[in-house]
C-alpha cells in the first residue's frame, strides 16, 4: 500500500514522493548504518572488557542513547529523500558524528564522555534544526520546532554531564537528559503554551518504517555472527571451538527466525490496516520503544557467544551465564511486548522459554561453556519449532 499525500508534509524536492508501490530504503541508508554496525561492535567489546554491573549499566546507557540517535534519523528519512543532496549531507553529518560516539564508547564514561555527549547533542540538534530551517511554516515545521525545543533542553544536562570528574554526577545529569529525550515521544513533544502535536501528524510509510528498524535488527544480528566468527579465529580453530561457534551461529539464525517469521510481518500487516493516527502511535510504541529490548538481547547474545567461544570448555560464573542466558530472554521479551501492543495472542511456549532461560542462569554458572551454549541453542531451536507449528 502506498503512502497518501498528507496535507501536513509540505510538498518540496527534497520529501519523499508518494508514487505508486511502497518505499523501500534506498542504498544511501544501508551506506549510513555502516557507521551502527560498527557502534554495535563496541558496545559488545565494551561489556566484555568489564562484565559487572556497572559495565553493564554503561553499555545499556550508550547503546539507548546510539539507538536513539539512529531512530530520530529513522523517522526524519520517513519523509525525508535521502537521493537529494541536501539530505543527504545532513546525513553525513549525522553519520560523522554517530562515528564520535562510537569511537568513544571505550572510554565513554571516562576520558571521552565530553566527546560522546557533545557528538550526541550535537546530530540531534543538527539534524531537527535542518528540518525546521527547509521546511515552511505548517503543522509538519511547528511538530519539528518542539522536536529541536525538546533536543535543545536535554543538551546542557548532555555537556554538563560530559565536564564533571565525579562519575555518580555524570550519573545523575546524563540520566535525566536521556530521560527527558525517552520521554518526549511519550508527552508529544508537549511545550507550555504551544501544547503536543497530535500522532495523527506523525503519518508514516508503512513499508520503508517497518524495513529501515528491520534491518537494524539485522546489523545487531550480523555484528553477532562477526564477532563470533573473529574470536574463534583468534582463539584456534580447536574441536570445542568449532563446535562452539556453530552453536552460536544457529543461535542467531533462531533469533532471526523468531524475529522475522513471527513479528516482523504481524506488526507491518497492523500498521497497513492501521489509520493515519494509529500508525503513528503504533510506529513510535513498537518501533522506538519496545525494539530497544530486542536489540539489546542480540547484543547480550553476542558477548555471551564471544566468552563460550573464547573458553568454551570454562565454566560461565555468574556474570557470564547471566549474559549468555538472560540476553535470548531479554529479546524475547521484546517480542512478547510487540505482541502485546498489536494485539495479538501471546506465545505460551515464548513465555515458557523465558521462564526456562532465567530459572537456568544458577545452573549455567557452573557448567561449561559449551554445554549452555548447546542447552541454549537446543532451546531455542525447539522454541522456533513450536512458534512455526502454531502460526502454520
Amino acid at each position: 500500500m502506498a503512502a497518501t499525500p498528507s496535507p501536513i508534509i509540505p510538498e518540496l524536492p527534497i520529501i519523499r514522493a508518494h508514487g505508486e508501490g511502497e518505499q523501500r530504503a534506498t542504498f544511501f541508508e544501508l551506506f549510513f548504518d555502516l557507521v551502527y554496525v560498527f557502534a554495535v561492535t563496541q558496545l559488545s567489546h565494551h561489556l566484555l572488557a568489564d562484565i559487572s554491573w556497572s559495565g553493564a549499566a554503561e553499555t545499556a546507557f550508550m547503546l539507548v542513547a546510539l539507538y536513539w540517535a539512529w531512530n530520530y534519523t529513522t523517522w526524519m528519512t520517513n519523509w525525508f529523500d535521502p537521493d537529494t543532496a541536501p539530505v543527504r549531507l545532513v546525513l553525513v553529518f549525522v553519520m560523522a558524528a554517530s562515528l564520535l560516539m562510537a569511537v568513544a564508547i571505550p572510554e565513554g564514561f571516562s576520558a571521552h564522555a565530553l566527546l560522546f555527549a557533545c557528538a550526541y547533542s550535537g546530530l540531534q540538534i543538527g539534524r531537527n534544526a535542518f528540518v525546521v530551517v527547509v521546511t515552511p511554516r505548517g503543522l509538519f515545521n511547528q511538530n519539528f520546532r518542539q522536536i529541536l525545543a525538546w533536543s535543545v533542553l536535554s543538551a546542557p544536562l548532555w555537556v554538563a554531564g560530559g565536564m564533571v570528574d565525579s562519575e555518580a554526577v555524570r550519573w545523575v545529569l546524563w540520566l535525566g537528559a536521556l530521560g527527558l529525550d525517552l520521554a518526549a515521544p511519550l508527552v508529544t513533544y508537549w511545550l507550555p503554551g504551544v501544547g503536543a502535536t497530535a500522532m495523527s501528524q506523525w503519518q508514516i510509510e508503512g513499508a520503508h518504517f517497518g524495513e529501515r528498524f528491520q534491518l537494524f535488527v539485522i546489523i545487531a544480528l550480523g555484528e553477532s555472527i562477526v564477532l563470533a566468527g573473529a574470536t574463534a579465529s583468534d582463539t584456534g580453530l580447536s574441536l570445542e571451538v568449532v563446535v562452539a561457534l556453530l552453536l552460536a551461529f544457529l543461535s542467531s539464525t533462531a533469533l532471526w527466525w523468531l524475529y522475522f517469521g513471527q513479528v516482523a510481518a504481524r506488526v507491518f500487516e497492523r500498521i497497513r490496516a492501521a489509520t493515519a493516527e494509529e500508525r503513528g502511535q503504533i510506529g513510535r510504541d513498537i518501533y522506538t520503544y519496545l525494539h530497544i529490548p530486542i536489540v539489546a538481547g542480540i547484543v547480550l547474545v553476542a558477548v555471551g557467544d564471544e566468552l563460550v567461544i573464547a573458553h568454551p570448555t570454562d565454566a560461565l560464573h555468574d556474570s557470564g551465564a547471566l549474559v549468555a542466558l538472560g540476553g535470548p530472554a531479554l529479546f524475547l521479551a521484546g517480542l512478547m511486548a510487540c505482541a502485546a501492543r498489536i494485539g495479538q495472542a501471546q506465545s505460551t511456549p515464548r513465555a515458557v522459554a523465558v521462564i526456562a532461560l532465567l530459572a537456568a542462569v544458577p545452573l549455567a554458572a557452573g557448567a561449561d561453556g559449551l554445554v549452555a551454549s548447546g542447552v541454549l541453542t537446543a532451546l531455542l531451536a525447539a522454541l522456533v519449532v513450536a512458534e512455526q507449528l502454531r502460526t502454520s
